[in-house]
């Protein structure tokens, strides 16, 4: 008996419990509406909460209070994978084709941008005023001048693009999902400028965050379902951790010193950055399958995620590809959105 205690106890300590924790689901609140999803982000100084839904039947982007997760807005019509604001002159962008400028403080239609490639995810660069949209399809990444919509540029990886981040000193990101790897690009010079493998610490790369100060890029792998920690200047592997299945979306808190993972499992990884080259898993929290995105209201800290009730699998369904979980057909009016917070 004092032998099984003892590696149960062994146990416990090499793999500790990490339900608990800091963070707790606050709400969750079903919005209901058909179609797709993709991207979720937030608006914290606009206090709007932007998902867009796809479909053939009604696509639209929909915006939902911050605060009360209500509906606020909608533009129909819109096919589109995310959307991003620029706070400074409220000018939001979603990744339609052709794309689409709106007005956020009323959510009306400012004009469409005709650009090469298929939109998928964006990225704002808030202080150059510019959006980066992704294209799995060349070209791989076009800038857009927030300020009028203009097209700035394009950018050519060669790669299946996922998330980008820009850290503000003339340098561009990007999660390079086919390649293993993260693709550096000189915002003034839209020019590819290094490409750092992940060199077997990681493949299949989708999330991607950085902390700026650190200068410590946190790149989110889906096979195997691993974290990995990179020198930002060198693309250096600092260190690697372990998160859930299926990542889609990562962000970092500098309020908080944390890397937050939504992933398709069910599951909101959390990583506490302790130092420079210092990490830790502080919690793995129950989420709901199927959210793996995310996004942050800087104001309040609270995390959003959002998801949809699935039924069975059907017998006859193909096999899963790998690195993604097979589900069945999407409940109708079940889509909710899940609050996250301290």
């Amino acid at each position: 008996m004092r032998k099984i205690l003892l590696a149960a106890l062994l146990l416990a300590v090499s793999h500790p419990a990490l339900a608990d924790g800091p963070y707790k689901i606050l709400r969750t609140v079903t919005v209901g509406g058909e179609g797709g999803f993709d991207y979720i982000v937030a608006d914290s100084e606009g206090r709007r909460l932007y998902i867009a839904r796809s479909g053939k039947t009604n696509p639209r982007l929909v915006a939902y209070d911050l605060d009360t997760l209500k509906q606020a807005g909608e533009l129909d019509g819109i096919s589109a994978h995310g959307a991003v604001v620029d706070p400074s002159n409220h000018h939001g962008f979603s990744s339609s084709k052709p794309l689409t400028m709106f007005d956020s403080t009323n959510t009306s239609l400012l004009k469409s941008i005709t650009v090469d490639g298929n939109p998928d995810g964006l990225s704002l660069d808030a202080p150059a005023h510019r959006v980066y949209v992704l294209s799995h399809s060349a070209p791989n990444i076009t800038a857009i001048n927030t300020e009028d919509g203009s097209v700035i540029g394009t950018v050519n990886l060669d790669a299946a693009v996922e998330e980008s981040k820009s850290d503000g000193q003339g340098h561009l990101y990007i999660a390079l999902e086919n390649k293993d790897a993260v693709g550096v690009v000189d915002t003034k010079a839209l020019t590819v400028t290094a490409t750092y493998p992940l060199s077997g610490a990681g493949a299949t790369p989708a999330g991607l965050a950085l902390d700026p100060k650190t200068r410590v890029l946190f790149v989110a792998c889906r096979n195997p379902s691993t974290m990995v920690m990179m020198n930002a200047d060198t693309g250096a592997v600092i260190t690697t951790l372990p998160i859930g299945a299926q990542n889609d979306g990562v962000l970092f808190n500098p309020a908080t010193r944390e890397v937050l993972a939504a992933t398709g499992d069910g599951h909101l990884s959390v990583i506490k950055e302790d130092g420079p080259t210092h990490f830790s898993v502080e919690q793995t929290l129950d989420t709901m399958p199927g959210a793996r995105t995310i996004a942050l209201d800087r104001k309040t800290g609270h995390i959003f995620l959002m998801t949809v009730d699935y039924g069975p699998v059907p017998a006859d369904a193909p096999p899963p590809v790998p690195g993604r979980i097979q589900r069945g057909p999407m409940l109708p009016d079940s889509f909710k959105i899940i609050e996250i917070g301290r």
